[in-house]
C-alpha cells in the first residue's frame, strides 16, 4: 500500500510559451511590485540586448541589476547581491539565467530577512544535519525566468558554496520557492549548447532517480514518466536544430515535470549525492555530474529495482532494453562526457569523494542500500 504526503509548494503559477518581457510585466502588476531587483546572467546582460529589453519593459519598476553570480553560487557573491538588493529597497527579485542565479536569489531572500551581511554569517541560516535553524521568513520573494533546464526554480531549496571549505551547503525555507516561473523558449536560444544539453541530463536524472526511488508514488511517477518521455524526444531535436522552439519548449516543460517526484517528497539517489561532491569539490558543471554518474548508478542499483528501471527504458522509447545502456547511449549521442576521466576526476580522488558523498542527503537514500564509502567507490569505479 502506498503511503506518504504531498506538500504543495508556495508557487502561484507557471507561464510557458510566452516571451518573458511580456509575462514579467503582467506578474509585477499582479503582485503589486514597484521595485523589482534583477539578478541576471552576465553573458545575457553584456552580450545580448535581452536584459535591456526587459528593463525597458519594466520601466520605473526596475530597481537595479546584479549580473556577477559565478557558477555554484559562492557565498561572497550572495552577500554582494544582498547588499545591492537591500540598498535598492527591492520588493521582489527577478532572476533571468541559470541555476546558480536562481539559487543565489533564494539565498538573497534569506539574507535580507535575517540581516545577513557577511559571508561567515551564512552559517546562521544554512540547513544543518537534522534540525534547521530558526529563520525569519522571507518577505521579498522571487520570480524566475530560467535559461537552463536543471529545474532548481521549482524547489524551495538552494545550494550555496562555502569558498573556505569548498562544500556546497543547503538553504531551505518553504518561501524560497519562486512565486512564479516563466518558461520562455526564445530567451533560451542564447544558452550555449553544452549547457542546455547537460542541464537537460540533470532533469533526466531527476526523473530517473524519482522513478527508481524506494519511496516512489503514483503522483510523482506520472510527472516523471511524462517528463522523461518529453526530454528523451526533445533534447536530440535541439541538438539537431538549435532554432527548434517547439523542442526547446518541450525540454522546458519536461524539466518542470522532472521536479514532480522531489517536490512531492520522493528522495533522489546516489547520482545526485555524488554529483554534489563533484560540483563543489572539483567544479564539475552541474549537468555534467549527471552525465558521468547516472548510467553507473543505474547499473549498480539494478539488482534491487529492475522493474522500475524497465519503466525508465520504456519511457525513453527503448522497452525491454537495459536502462543503464539506454541512458549511456543517449548521453553519448548528445556529445556529453560519459566518464569521470573526461571531467578530469581521477581514481586518486575516489576515497575522498566517497567519504564526502556519505554526508550528502541523497547517498543514504539510494534505492540499493549504501552502507559506507567502499560501496560509493564501487560506483565511482564503474564511472571511471
Amino acid at each position: 500500500m502506498h503511503k506518504g504526503r504531498v506538500v504543495f509548494g508556495a508557487m502561484d503559477e507557471v507561464v510557458f510559451g510566452r516571451p518573458a518581457s511580456e509575462a514579467l510585466v503582467e506578474q509585477l502588476i499582479r503582485l503589486g511590485s514597484t521595485r523589482a531587483f534583477l539578478m541576471v546572467s552576465g553573458t545575457l546582460n553584456r552580450e545580448t540586448d535581452e536584459i535591456e529589453n526587459i528593463r525597458r519593459g519594466l520601466g520605473p519598476r526596475c530597481a537595479g541589476t546584479f549580473d556577477a553570480m559565478p557558477p555554484h553560487t559562492p557565498r561572497a557573491a550572495v552577500i554582494a547581491a544582498s547588499e545591492q538588493a537591500r540598498a535598492a529597497n527591492a520588493d521582489l527579485i527577478v532572476t533571468i539565467g541559470g541555476g546558480s542565479i536562481t539559487d543565489g536569489a533564494k539565498a538573497v531572500q534569506l539574507c535580507l530577512a535575517n540581516d545577513i551581511r557577511h559571508p561567515d554569517d551564512i552559517d546562521r541560516i544554512r540547513a544543518g544535519r537534522g534540525a534547521s535553524p530558526q529563520l525569519t521568513a522571507p518577505t521579498v520573494r522571487q520570480i524566475s525566468v530560467p535559461t537552463t533546464i536543471a529545474g532548481g526554480e521549482f524547489s524551495a531549496a538552494a545550494g550555496v558554496t562555502n569558498e573556505n571549505t569548498k562544500v556546497k551547503e543547503g538553504l531551505r525555507h518553504p518561501l524560497l520557492m519562486p512565486r512564479a516561473v516563466i518558461l520562455d523558449p526564445w530567451l533560451s536560444q542564447h544558452t550555449p549548447e553544452w549547457l542546455w544539453l547537460s542541464t537537460g541530463i540533470r532533469a533526466v536524472d531527476h526523473c530517473v532517480e524519482g522513478i527508481c526511488a524506494r519511496e516512489a508514488h503514483p503522483y510523482g511517477d506520472a510527472q516523471a514518466l511524462m517528463g522523461l518521455s518529453m526530454l528523451a524526444q526533445a533534447l536530440p531535436r535541439v541538438k539537431a536544430d538549435a532554432k527548434d522552439l517547439d523542442a526547446r519548449m518541450d525540454c522546458q516543460i519536461g524539466t518542470w515535470l522532472s521536479t514532480g517526484p522531489l517536490a512531492s517528497g520522493v528522495p533522489m539517489g546516489a547520482s545526485h549525492g555524488i554529483g554534489y561532491v563533484l560540483g563543489a569539490e572539483f567544479g564539475v558543471p552541474h549537468g555534467y555530474t549527471s552525465c558521468v554518474m547516472l548510467p553507473s548508478v543505474m547499473r549498480w542499483n539494478k539488482s534491487v529495482n529492475a522493474d522500475r528501471q524497465a519503466q525508465v527504458a520504456a519511457a525513453m522509447g527503448h522497452p525491454n532494453e537495459d536502462a543503464g545502456d539506454v541512458l549511456d547511449a543517449f548521453i553519448r549521442n548528445l556529445g556529453m562526457p560519459r566518464s569521470l576521466r573526461e571531467v578530469k576526476v581521477g581514481p586518486e580522488h575516489f576515497d575522498r569523494i566517497a567519504q564526502q558523498a556519505m554526508a550528502t542527503p541523497w547517498v543514504p537514500r539510494n534505492p540499493r542500500k549504501i552502507e559506507g564509502p567502499a560501496q560509493v567507490r564501487e560506483i565511482l569505479e564503474l564511472a571511471a
